[in-house]
């Protein structure tokens, strides 16, 4: 196992450590000490909220969509930015958040909600999708393909440009944000212009020199990342489905990418991957490595310099959809 301490070889930024720790002292012991998901939830609601106020934007708005054939309507919270900072037509990010597909919420990811829509310019449709165990694989996929076809149908209400459609998603969320594109493919539409995945988990068989290397000690560890995969999937749930492992799908047609991948991170290896599976079948993929980043850091882009550096590009490849968007297939809609 490599040395994650900071100025050792592929270690930490010295920069991240308080906000490190903090993080690791507040997570429960998912694998170990907790294995009931409900348990889990509970110790992550009670640790301590960040004082400092959430960044502004022009308007907030709960509501449902519709949801998959047979399902609940699924919940969203709907962030719009202020019409006096970005007048006209913007772009329509779909976002999914993070948290292994059984813990975190809209109010878990608002800030991060609110921040991409500051910094893309753009109108956010975050997705509270059914969690496992309670739910499992594929219920969130669905959910979050029925999100998506709902913004897509729904451009106008939302102020966005047609052509301007991204589905975005960190870490589980990324992997639902992979997933509904392989479904929208499948089931024709709707048409996006940029998947943007932040340190996405895309790959079932968790066997990766960065899932050896970095398997504990920054954060996210190998063992989380066991736990989670079991409650996803259940008792002989089936890991190599493309939609539970979008790294092993056809990626052929699907919108171009960009990538955010911390380089102290067991899921550093998938995304990196995906950027080049991606690549080999003619997707444009822009990859944003971080050196010295752990899993999450960017939440921390109102406190961390580096944080905030990749949010303001990543928002720069959102926002590039409106000049330059293409659908599905086409190149376009990334920043180099």
């Amino acid at each position: 196992m490599t040395d994650c301490r900071p100025g050792a070889a592929d270690g930490l930024d010295p920069a991240v450590l308080p906000f490190l720790e903090a993080l690791t002292a507040a997570f429960p012991d998912l694998g170990g000490s907790v294995t009931d998901a409900r348990e889990a939830r509970r110790i992550l609601a009670a640790a301590p909220r960040p004082p400092a106020d959430p960044p502004r934007v022009g308007a907030v708005e709960d509501r449902t969509v519709p949801g998959p054939p047979g399902a609940p309507p699924v919940p969203v919270r709907i962030y719009l930015p202020d019409p006096g900072e970005r007048p006209g037509p913007r772009p329509t990010v779909v976002f999914l958040h993070g948290g292994g597909f059984v813990l975190c919420d809209l109010d878990t990811h608002d800030t991060t909600a609110r921040a991409l829509s500051r910094a893309a310019g753009a109108a956010v449709v975050s997705v509270d999708y059914r969690r496992a165990p309670e739910h499992r694989f594929p219920a969130a996929v669905e959910d979050a393909h029925a999100a998506l076809s709902w913004a897509g149908g729904h451009l106008d209400e939302l102020g966005g440009e047609p052509g301007a459609l991204v589905v975005a998603g960190d870490s589980a969320g990324g992997n639902l944000a992979a997933a509904a594109l392989l479904l929208a493919r499948e089931r024709g539409g709707p048409a996006v212009a940029l998947q943007a995945l932040v340190y996405p988990v895309l790959d079932a068989a968790q066997d990766t020199a960065s899932y050896r290397t970095y398997a504990e000690g920054c954060f996210l560890t190998a063992a989380h990342l066991r736990w989670f995969w079991e409650q996803y999937l259940g008792p002989g749930g089936d890991g190599g489905h493309p939609l539970a492992s979008p790294l092993r799908a056809d990626l052929a047609g699907l919108p171009p990418a960009y990538l955010v991948v911390a380089g102290c991170d067991p899921l550093r290896d998938e995304g990196q991957a995906y950027h080049r599976r991606l690549t080999e079948c003619g997707v444009p993929s822009v990859l944003d490595g971080h050196p010295g980043m752990f899993h999450g850091f960017l939440a921390l882009a109102g406190v961390l310099p580096q944080a905030r550096e990749a949010m303001v590009r990543l928002g720069g490849a959102i926002d590039s959809t409106l000049t330059n968007g293409k659908t599905s297939g086409e190149a376009g809609g990334v920043t180099g």
